[in-house]
């Protein structure tokens, strides 16, 4: 018995490891992610303190006397520009003088420092004065320092006196670097587009899985179960073909459908219509289009579930209900659709979270417009962390919108399975045989 569960320990191992790495793995680094602000200008590793513009912008909102005194030079007596003003091949006693006297001082503006300048014991001329200075300007903008104690040395050093909360504060604004955070969920929350895309994306699920993927895939299975098996075949796989082609293929054929120089712009053009683009003229346009191409899809998976369901229906009730009299909407209505619950929640379940994930179609038709109309969830985290016009791409965001993803498709999975009481369904039988 103990070599049993061994053995199926390591036939199962393959699958489990599958699991882990390319389910589970990916969801939990998503909610890693998701916690952070990392974009294109923080990257994914560590980063640097920098008072660059944009840094500056935020300090001035929150400490504007301190965020305007570090745009000003300062002039600081350090030894670096000793040293550089020993290299200017002046008279010997300036820099001595400098570090014996002033070492260590920072002042305010240049005026102040060549003012102190002048009145050193060797008198240097004018031109010397502005030479001398020129080796103590010191700046922190635009600098890049490693470390928070690089950067609150440096503003010692030119004499910005902050205390320890400001010095942090500072540190906060100037780090290029991701930080953890929870503000994604919190614009996720607030945000009037956001908002929008959830409308989209419940309105696109909703027409897609009850018209085609569940509705006419039912259908089209119903047709196909009352005919003979060859013209149904040929029928399953017509319908087949927009699964099994390539979705670029499959997106163009629609194009050439719907563009000003296409099929229908052509037709209409013989009743006096002037040609236009149908699949983006308008938002109506735009659904209808994006519903029948994801639609036709769908249905075909749907008809092969529920037409192998019904191969599975014993033929001895369809043949006794013939002899009752039973109508063929009859048949549908007590031998088929009872039995049909199973294949109904397979099909709902995983076209919902196949949908709710999707957007290859819909980018590729059109990429969200006309407007954001046909933005769905999927679409604008792809938008938001791998593609988007402004450039900046944000990965935290993505990841969170992502992750939200995630716990819809879970809360849904879990209200079908009450829904249709998934617990009936497995149960075992009341009669053993």
């Amino acid at each position: 018995m103990k070599s049993s569960r061994r053995l199926g320990l390591v036939m199962i191992a393959p699958a489990a490891i599958m699991i882990v790495l390319f389910f589970l793995m990916p969801v939990v680094l998503t909610a890693v992610f998701s916690m952070t602000n990392m974009t294109t200008a923080t990257g994914i590793s560590g980063g640097v303190y920098q008072i660059a513009p944009n840094s500056l912008i935020a300090l001035k909102s929150a400490m504007p006397d301190i965020a305007a005194e570090m745009t000003e030079p300062r002039y600081a007596i350090d030894e670096a520009g000793l040293k550089a003003v020993e290299g200017l091949g002046l008279a010997p006693g300036i820099a001595a003088e400098l570090r014996a006297k002033h070492a260590g001082e920072v002042f305010p503006t240049r005026r102040e420092a060549e003012r102190m300048i002048k009145d050193l014991a060797d008198r240097p001329s004018t031109r010397e004065v502005k030479q001398i200075s020129e080796q103590f300007n010191r700046s922190v903008v635009n600098t890049r320092f490693d470390s928070k104690e690089q950067l609150f040395s440096a503003l010692d050093t030119v004499g910005l006196q902050l205390t320890p909360e400001q010095k942090e504060r500072v540190a906060e604004a100037t780090y290029t670097g991701w930080t953890w955070t929870t503000d994604n969920f919190s614009r996720i929350a607030t945000s009037p587009d956001m908002a929008r895309v959830l409308f989209n994306t419940a309105l696109y699920v909703a027409l897609v899985l009850t018209l085609f993927n569940v509705g006419y895939a039912l259908l089209l299975a119903i047709w196909t179960h009352y005919m003979p098996p060859t013209p149904a075949s040929i029928f399953r796989g017509i319908w087949l073909l927009p699964r099994i082609t390539p979705v670029v293929i499959y997106v163009m054929l629609w194009k050439w459908l719907a563009w000003d120089t296409g099929f229908i712009s052509i037709l209409m053009g013989k009743f006096g219509y002037p040609p236009k683009n149908y699949l983006l003229d308008n938002a109506y346009n735009a659904w209808f289009f994006v519903v029948l191409i994801n639609g036709f899809i769908g249905a075909s998976m749907g008809m092969l579930v529920f037409s192998s369901a019904m191969k599975a229906i014993p033929k001895s009730q369809f043949y006794a209900s013939e002899v009752d009299g039973a109508s063929r909407w009859q048949q549908i209505r007590y031998i088929i659709l009872p039995q049909m619950r199973w294949p109904i929640l397979f099909v709902t379940c995983y076209q919902t979270l196949s949908l709710l994930a999707s957007f290859n179609e819909i980018l590729l038709a059109t990429n969200g417009g006309p407007g954001n109309t046909t933005e769905v969830w999927a679409l604008s985290a792809y938008h938001t962390a791998l593609r988007n016009y402004a450039g900046n791409l944000e990965y935290g965001l993505g990841a969170a919108m992502a992750l939200v993803l995630v716990v819809i498709g879970v809360m849904l999975s879990l209200l079908y399975l009450r829904v249709f009481n998934y617990g009936t369904l497995v149960a075992k039988p009341l009669i053993e045989d």
